[in-house]
């Protein structure tokens, strides 16, 4: 970074968090769930079916992208094949994200599966956008360009998001003459074609630097270069350690984004309130994100580490005192000034972790660890607040999965770039 500048390579990657958060918060956190209910509602499945169903359909898509990423990751860090396999789940992934527009009404299974397929192709697509974290930069500027696009994604979702409410709002206001559904699938339409038009950047100008030579049988090859890495475990002892202090800190933060909105809900807390104060969060998000990555640069990226499990714990024993709007309005702003930060110091301290020829390699087992992280937390809550009666000892009990993954944070040596 010359002059404070970052270089076009580096602005081309980051600009795909700014592509693909749309989907996070659309598809993901807010309109398709919603409408997904309606649909299967208007079909005649009671809600706690479709409420099911839905959780089913995560769960399996989490499954296989979970059991597929190693491997995939293995292929991948062949010669000339990270884009290309970045390439076909992203493709998979925008495109069925605009098809969910064209569902006929009241057909809930058809958008069910098209839900899952871009469920894999936005998680996959993930595995190979953050391994390639490795060739866009130094491992000196990893923790700021990667804190730089959280922060830049949190802005990057928001803008599509409250274009999608806007015109739901409209329609149900009347204001413009389209009916409700329409205008929730324009939503769908309006996430895919952002999510495509800003990934051209990373298409054209992001390159595969570290990578092995191919091999003849290349599948037979990556799975002989996965079993050894399991046989060299000790060799990557550090790597392995990581991963494990990760699973259970972001199991923490990953369950609080997750069931916030239901512990607002529990709470007395008004839906139009719940979604000012998710679009307020994202927001403050933002900036809070990249000065992580700066402050991770003056006092290194595990004592932000550490920060960031701090804030969550004070976030835990907060939220067990609260009772008010206000109470949750403070506890979102706690969230927002850490959830972009130990999330985008994750990926980059792992990124400097990682042989970097087979960075796909480990960063699915990255995935793996991430996704089988967000099993524990919501059970550990849910379990608690109806042993308890509380949701309050619920998210309290989170407090165990930050203590846990800070120890074992401990025991993970400083990243190399840290010890020059």
């Amino acid at each position: 970074m010359k002059n404070g500048k970052y270089t076009k390579t580096e602005n081309s990657w980051v600009l795909y968090d700014w592509a693909n958060s749309a989907y996070s918060i659309v598809i993901t956190t807010a309109v398709f769930p919603l409408f997904f209910k309606s649909v299967a509602t208007d079909a005649g499945i009671e809600m706690n079916d479709s409420t099911a169903y839905l959780g089913y359909t995560v769960a399996i898509a989490t499954f296989i992208l979970a059991m597929l990423g190693p491997i995939l990751g293995t292929i991948a860090d062949y010669k000339g094949l990270k884009k290309k396999f970045f390439f076909a789940f992203f493709l998979i992934g925008s495109v069925s994200t605009v098809s969910l527009a064209f569902v006929p009404d009241g057909s809930w299974l058809p958008l069910l599966i098209i839900y899952a397929i871009t469920a894999v192709g936005f998680h996959g697509a993930n595995i190979f956008y953050d391994a390639f974290l490795v060739d866009v930069t130094p491992e000196e500027k990893m923790d700021e360009v990667s804190s730089r696009g959280f922060g830049l994604g949190y802005i990057g979702g928001a803008i599509p998001f409250i274009i999608s409410i806007a015109i739901i709002l409209l329609a149900e206001k009347g204001i413009i003459p389209i009916e409700m559904a329409i205008a929730t699938k324009l939503a769908f339409v309006i996430t895919g074609i952002w999510w495509f038009a800003f990934t051209i950047p990373m298409l054209k100008n992001v390159i595969q630097i570290h990578s092995i030579e191919r091999e003849p049988k290349l599948l037979a090859g990556s799975f002989r270069r996965l079993g050894n890495t399991f046989k060299e475990i000790k060799k990557y002892r550090t790597v392995f350690i990581f991963l494990l202090a990760y699973f259970f800190y972001i199991d923490g933060v990953g369950t609080i984004i997750s069931m916030s909105t239901a512990y607002g809900s529990d709470l007395g807390i008004g839906a139009t309130d719940l979604l000012i104060i998710l679009l307020v969060t994202q927001i403050v998000a933002a900036p809070f994100a990249i000065i992580y990555g700066k402050l991770a640069h003056k006092f290194s990226v595990k004592t932000m580490l550490y920060v960031g499990i701090c804030v969550y714990i004070i976030i835990c024993i907060y939220a067990f005192f609260l009772s008010t709007t206000l109470d949750f309005w403070i506890l979102a702003m706690l969230v927002a000034t850490s959830q972009g930060g130990i999330q985008a110091l994750s990926r980059s301290y792992f990124a400097q972790l990682v042989p970097k020829e087979k960075s796909n390699e480990f960063f699915g087992f990255y995935n793996i660890f991430g996704k089988f992280a967000a099993v524990m937390g919501p059970l550990l809550v849910g379990v608690t607040a109806q042993m308890t009666g509380s949701s309050a000892y619920g998210v309290f009990s989170l407090v165990i999965l930050f203590i846990i993954g800070g120890i074992l944070l401990r025991m993970v040596p400083k990243p190399q770039s840290e010890l020059v």
